[in-house]
C-alpha cells in the first residue's frame, strides 16, 4: 500500500524499481519461495519452472529488442541455438568448467548478433524482417554443416553443471541454476531500462526522427539492442543445453522463434515482468490442453466430433489460437492485465 499523495521529489526515486517497501518485501518472498520449491514438488513440476525460467531468459532478451527498441527479429531461435553449441563446445574442446561457459556462449552469441544486427540497423519493417528471417536460415544452415560445432545431425552431448565439486545433474539441483541466473538477469534488464542507454532504447522505439534530432546514434542503439538481445538468448540457450544434456540440430527451427515471439506478445510488448509471464503461459498452455485432449480421448464429445488423432494436434493449435486472441483482446499482453489488477486493490474500495 502506498500512502495517500505522491511524494517523489527527485528523479531517482521516480526511477526506482521498487515504489514501496511492499513490493520489496513481496519479491524476497517469492524468491525465499520458490527456493524451497523442490521440498514439495516433483521432478515434473521442477521441470515445467527450469523450462520457464531459461525460455523467460530467452524472451526477455528479444522483448528488449522488439518491446523496447521497436525492432523485430524472426530468428531468436537461432540465435538460442547458438548459445547452447557454443557453450557445449567451449566445455568439450576448451575445456572451460560448465558455470563459466554459460556466461562465454551469452558473449559468443552477442558477437553473432552484432554481426547480423549492424546491417539489420539500418533496415525497418517488412524489411527487418526478412533480414532477421535470413539470419534464422543461415545459423540453421551453419548448424547442419559445422559438425566441430555442433556435432552435425548427430547432436552433441553436454555435461550437467558443476561448480565446486557440486554437480547439478538432476532436476532438484538444477533448478537453483536457473532461478540464480533468472534473478541475475532480470535485475540486470531492470537497471538497463534505469540508464541512458535504456531511455535512448525507448526514444528509438517510440519515434525514430525526434530520437535522432536529440542525438541519439539510431544505428548504435539498434545494433546495440540485436546485441543484448542475442546475449540473453545465448544464455537461455546455454542453460537449456546444460539441462537436457543433449543437444539437436533441428530443435532451434523457425517455429521456435514464432514461439518466443508469441511468449513477448502474450507477456507484454516492454515489460520486464510480462516476459516471464509470457514465457510461463506458452510453456504451461500446451500441458493444459494436453491434459483437456486426454480427458476429451474416448469421450461422447470426441465420438460426436470425430476428432481421432486430431486431439494430438490441439497443443500446436492452442498456441497460435492464443497469440490471435491476445493480440485481438488484449494487445498489451498479461503484463497491463496484472497492472490493472493492482491497481483495483490499490484502489479499493473506491476502484472507480
Amino acid at each position: 500500500m502506498t500512502p495517500a499523495g505522491d511524494f517523489r521529489t527527485s528523479y531517482r526515486e521516480d526511477m526506482t524499481i521498487f515504489p514501496t517497501r511492499n513490493s520489496r518485501y513481496a519479491l524476497w518472498a517469492g524468491i525465499a519461495l520458490l527456493c524451497l520449491a523442490p521440498l514439495f514438488l516433483g521432478r515434473y513440476e521442477l521441470g515445467l519452472l527450469i523450462t520457464i525460467g531459461f525460455s523467460a531468459i530467452a524472451a526477455l532478451g528479444l522483448n528488449i529488442l522488439v518491446g523496447f527498441t521497436g525492432q523485430i527479429s524472426i530468428g531468436h531461435a537461432a540465435f538460442f541455438g547458438f548459445g547452447a553449441f557454443a557453450s557445449a563446445w567451449l566445455h568439450e574442446y576448451a575445456h572451460i568448467p560448465v558455470a563459466l561457459c554459460i556466461p562465454l556462449a551469452g558473449l559468443m552469441t552477442a558477437l553473432v548478433g552484432l554481426v547480423f544486427g549492424a546491417p539489420a540497423a539500418r533496415l525497418k519493417g517488412l524489411y527487418l524482417a526478412i533480414a532477421t528471417l535470413a539470419a534464422q536460415f543461415i545459423l540453421e544452415d551453419f548448424f547442419a554443416r559445422a559438425p566441430w560445432f555442433t556435432g552435425g545431425v548427430a547432436g552433441r552431448i553436454t555435461e550437467p553443471f558443476e561448480l565446486f565439486g557440486w554437480v547439478a545433474d538432476r532436476e532438484e539441483s538444477y533448478f537453483y541454476v536457473v532461478l540464480a541466473w533468472v534473478v541475475i538477469m532480470f535485475v540486470a534488464a531492470a537497471n538497463l531500462m534505469r540508464t541512458r542507454d535504456g531511455r535512448a532504447l525507448v526514444a528509438v522505439r517510440d519515434h525514430y526522427l525526434s530520437a535522432e534530432m536529440m542525438g541519439i546514434n539510431l544505428a548504435y542503439y539498434r545494433t546495440l539492442s540485436f546485441g543484448i538481445a542475442s546475449f540473453y538468448a545465448g544464455i537461455g540457450g546455454a542453460l537449456y543445453a546444460h539441462y537436457l544434456l543433449f543437444v539437436s540440430v533441428e530443435a532451434f527451427n523457425i517455429l521456435f522463434s514464432i514461439q518466443f515471439l508469441g511468449m513477448v506478445i502474450i507477456g507484454g510488448l516492454g515489460s520486464i515482468m510480462g516476459s516471464l509471464m509470457g514465457a510461463a503461459f506458452m510453456t504451461l498452455l500446451p500441458e493444459v490442453v494436453q491434459a483437456g485432449a486426454d480427458l476429451l480421448a474416448g469421450s461422447a464429445i470426441d465420438r460426436a466430433l470425430r476428432l481421432g488423432a486430431s486431439i494430438s494436434f490441439l497443443r500446436e493449435m492452442a498456441i497460435g489460437a492464443a497469440i490471435i486472441l491476445f493480440l485481438i483482446f488484449e494487445p498489451d499482453g498479461l503484463a497491463r492485465r496484472w497492472r490493472l489488477i493492482r491497481a483495483y486493490w490499490k484502489l479499493y474500495p473506491y476502484s472507480h
